[in-house]
């Protein structure tokens, strides 16, 4: 099994985790990592075996606006400093993903200045789409190009030029042998020309055994992306929807028919409840106690969990129409200690139980009970299962579950017994399972097969 197989990522947007300045005028480096390498400890307790941190690279604002691929951006520090914290990840058995911003450069970038200096002498002009010195940006650079949904300061990359794709391509080599990264997520990965991303598939596989790639798409049929040519993996933002839309309709249906619809590649899609681009889950949830049986669907429904810093305390954060900065707070690593809560403690709970259940890695999904406000499914494993049983209702709740397997007993590895404070022991009766959810809870139930 490769190791995204059964990893349960933390997501880092390093720049406002740290408190770096968002426009980048810094005149020398700010060694801002050493704050950054103080969370190894917080991931591996929350039960973290990879990490995707990113932007990371020289940009000129958000991170998005490229200036150098193989320098480390300066408000975080110098190819040293990420090399080290690298280093610290894989010691502390956490993989290393980052941020490939291939659509698009900034302005800054040194193909794109020697455009606006050379015009039409440049040996640039094909680097970029659409560049047509018969207009004007709105920059007033004396030619136009396309930009990414129109902002200039994004001009998009000719992902065809073949110039441009080896380029990129010795990029990834660099940040294969210079930081010995484990992957890569593709930014506007929905929008990158195929036949570069089938290349990419084939030049990483050379780079490095089990390289990873996941591409960033909101719409569209993921398995156009997610195959054996292309990508590994693709954010599943269908479950990210169907996921807090069902829980505040009180409409498990919408899930549960997600879920089936995906069942094909949804075991390789990355899966998340919020991120750097999205309100956070703790804003759109109209009832906050939901935030445990959501955890609860992320760690054992098909898919690679991941955890957005901050998500493990229950942050708030609403994006607004000019500004994302709400969703990308500056939390110093001191502060963790006092942030832990009981959210915090679940969460690791789930993490523990994703790690040592190989059923939740790749296990086949079953639909077991669907009501509108109660949900039970299975993840098989050799001779075993996974049973997650989820309350969204505000009361207590009985729920009747079959269980498609010969088996006497079910260890609830969630819910520990008041008295013993060891993992309850449910009986399994006639191939039933009955059990008692308290309200907005669940439960994760081991069940082995009789031989």
């Amino acid at each position: 099994m490769a190791w995204y197989e059964d990893a349960v990522f933390y997501h880092m947007y390093p720049i406002g985790m740290t408190g770096a300045p968002r426009e980048n005028r810094e005149e020398g480096v700010v060694h801002r990592f050493e704050e950054l390498d103080k969370w190894i400890p917080h991931m591996k307790e929350l039960g973290c075996t990879a990490l995707y941190i990113g932007p990371l690279f020289e940009s000129s604002s958000h991170g998005y606006d490229t200036r150098d691929y193989r320098l480390t951006d300066r408000r975080l520090g110098d190819n040293e400093d990420f090399i080290q914290f690298v280093t610290l990840c894989h010691q502390a058995g956490i993989r290393v993903v980052v941020d490939g911003v291939f659509n698009h450069t900034g302005r800054e970038f040194f193909a794109f200045r020697d455009i606006q200096e050379k015009r039409e002498h440049s040996p640039y002009c094909g680097w970029y789409k659409g560049v047509n010195f018969g207009w004007d940006s709105p920059f007033h650079d004396g030619f136009g190009y396309e930009a990414w949904q129109g902002h200039y300061e994004l001009p998009c990359l000719n992902l065809q030029n073949p110039e441009v794709k080896q380029y990129l391509f010795d990029v990834i080599r660099f940040w294969v042998d210079e930081f010995d990264i484990d992957g890569i997520r593709l930014d506007c990965a929905n929008i990158l020309d195929f036949n570069f991303m089938k290349e990419m598939r084939t030049k990483t596989a050379s780079m490095k055994p089990d390289f990873w790639l996941m591409g960033e798409v909101i719409h569209g049929d993921y398995s156009r992306w997610v195959n054996p040519e292309m990508l590994h993996s693709v954010t599943n933002y269908e479950l990210h929807k169907s996921i807090y839309s069902g829980f505040n309709d009180h409409n498990f249906f919408e899930i549960a028919h997600n879920v089936r619809r995906l069942e094909a590649i949804g075991r390789q899609l990355y899966t998340f409840l919020d991120n750097h681009d999205e309100d956070r889950i703790a804003s759109k949830l109209k009832v906050k106690e939901h935030l445990y049986p959501v955890y609860t669907c992320l760690m054992t429904l098909p898919g690679i969990p991941s955890i957005y810093y901050g998500g493990e305390w229950g942050t708030e954060g609403k994006r607004t129409s000019t500004c994302d900065d709400d969703l990308r707070p500056c939390i110093p690593a001191e502060k963790i200690p006092q942030l832990n809560c009981e959210l915090t403690d679940f969460i690791s709970r789930l993490g523990k139980i994703h790690e040592e259940n190989e059923e939740l890695h790749n296990g086949k999904y079953q639909e077991l009970l669907l009501t509108n406000r109660q949900y039970a499914y299975a993840r098989w494993g050799n001779n075993s299962l996974i049973i997650t049983a989820l309350n969204n209702d505000d009361n207590e709740t009985i729920l009747n579950i079959p269980v498609p397997i010969q088996a006497q007993t079910a260890v609830d590895l969630l819910n520990s017994d008041d008295e013993t404070g060891e993992d309850k022991v449910l009986p399994v009766q006639n191939g039933r399972l009955e059990i008692k959810l308290k309200g907005n809870w669940g439960a994760v139930l081991k069940i082995k097969g009789e031989n």
